[in-house]
């Protein structure tokens, strides 16, 4: 029987989950492709000093040096397990260089240099797998490029960072804390030690790049769009969401209005009955909207050894697959032909529209609301709702929340600096999107 022989970039998290995977699951992969996949060589820069080891490879075939497992010519499959930037694109691109198929859950890579990347995968002529850079062990990426392929993308929308998501749905169950629930994550392995590039979105901008870039067939600047993470998000905020009807996600939006790209990263405020509303703990879920498929959900782990090494050992078999039948009915990496994908520009705040929810502390005497309304009036910006509760026990500043009517984000932000300096408010305040119309389930 044919054999299909992987090298294994990086033997952390995810690639000691996809060695464990590849020899558990040995005989079901066998019955159905029709051949072996073997993990026939590991390079990790560790693998020694930590005294690593893999289940069915021998420790002859475990070393350090990844440019010498890429130039083996016995090695089939390229999977690229080692995270980070600058490395892993080097490696990335040396493999497909000699036409070696790569397998990769590395979002920062093609977040930020899926052009490239793609483009020499085109010209080399080879698959690139990158199931696992979105969503963990959601198949959204084979989704969009396979599934939706005849329709018309209206709109995405996910939970795609499973340690803001489990931060917001404990807040909601327990009504603790921002910091307090930090922590708690932090303690469970849920959030790093250094939480910043998963609570100030930066790891959900990477993924919501990369499933623009196939939804639409264009390039993304991950450095072009609005990102807000979830650090300003309070236990009153989270009650205030509750008593409206909704909970506060972080959401990673992308939509395709009137030829230009909206895609954002920002908390949004979502009604109880949206089924994102419903996914907590470290879970992730993308809402897509087709034009004919009409709107679906998909709800899966986001993270973690099992998960990730699922995604990532389901691309080596569609890839061995691709080795099988001697190259041929390929897909397109980025699921347009090159010929095919067009630019869309971003759009700016001023092209921008949502609904807001804002709190401020504001002073307990007549008139205080009619200036806040009226400099929201003179950015032409309508409020739909105000609530006002009791003194807040401290001086007589009171909670004031006001939602507004859809508005345009550059008026917004306007009106929320001139109103942060009127003496009758405290500078500090909240702000939360409350979810675009038009999206999927909405």
């Amino acid at each position: 029987m044919e054999t299909i022989r992987v090298g294994i970039l990086g033997l952390g998290t995810v690639g000691t989950g996809v060695v464990n995977l590849l020899h558990a699951q040995r005989d079901l992969i066998r019955r159905r492709l029709g051949a072996e996949v073997v993990v026939h060589r590991i390079a990790d820069r560790s693998v020694h000093t930590k005294k690593k080891t893999a289940k069915g490879v021998p420790v002859e075939r475990m070393g350090t040096d990844a440019e010498a497992l890429i130039a083996d010519p016995e090695v089939d499959i390229v999977a690229e397990l080692i995270g980070g930037l600058d490395d892993a694109r080097r490696h990335i691109l040396c493999a497909i260089g000699k036409r070696k198929p790569v397998v990769t859950a590395n979002k920062a890579v093609l977040a930020v240099h899926g052009e490239e990347v793609f483009a020499a995968a085109e010209r080399a002529g080879c698959p690139l797998g990158f199931e696992a850079s979105v969503a963990g062990g959601i198949p959204i990426v084979r989704n969009l490029r396979e599934g939706f392929a005849a329709d018309r993308i209206e709109s995405l929308a996910g939970i795609l960072n499973g340690t803001c998501n489990y931060i917001l749905s404990e807040m909601t169950e327990r009504g603790a804390g921002f910091e307090e629930t930090l922590r708690k994550a932090q303690e469970l392995g849920y959030a790093e030690a250094d939480p910043a590039f998963d609570i100030d979105g930066v790891d959900a901008s990477h993924k919501i790049a990369i499933l623009a870039n196939l939804a639409y067939g264009t390039p993304v600047d991950v450095g072009a769009f609005m990102v807000e993470g979830i650090r300003s998000i309070e236990a009153v905020d989270i009650a205030f969401a509750r008593e409206l009807g909704c909970r506060i996600k972080l959401l990673a939006i992308a939509r395709e209005a009137d030829g230009k790209l909206d895609i954002r990263v920002h908390p949004a405020m979502l009604p109880e009955r949206h089924p994102l509303s419903q996914v907590g703990g470290v879970y992730n879920a993308v809402a897509v909207s087709g034009l004919h498929a009409g709107p679906q959900v998909f709800i899966g782990r986001g993270a973690g050894s099992a998960a990730t090494a699922s995604a990532v050992v389901g691309d080596i078999i569609e890839v061995a697959r691709w080795l099988k039948s001697g190259g041929h009915s390929r897909l397109p990496a980025a699921a347009f032909l090159p010929g095919q994908r067009r630019p869309l520009k971003i759009l700016t705040a001023r092209e921008m529209r949502s609904s807001y929810y804002v709190r401020f502390a504001a002073l307990d005497r007549p008139g205080v609301l009619s200036r806040i309304a009226g400099a929201f009036g003179a950015h032409d910006i309508s409020l739909m709702n105000v609530i006002q509760k009791g003194r807040a026990g401290r001086e007589d500043h009171v909670p004031l929340v006001m939602l507004t009517h859809e508005a345009v984000e550059e008026d917004m932000r306007i009106a929320l600096r001139e109103i942060a300096r009127l003496d009758v408010v405290r500078s500090e305040h909240a702000m939360i999107r409350v979810v675009p119309d038009g999206m999927a389930f909405v």
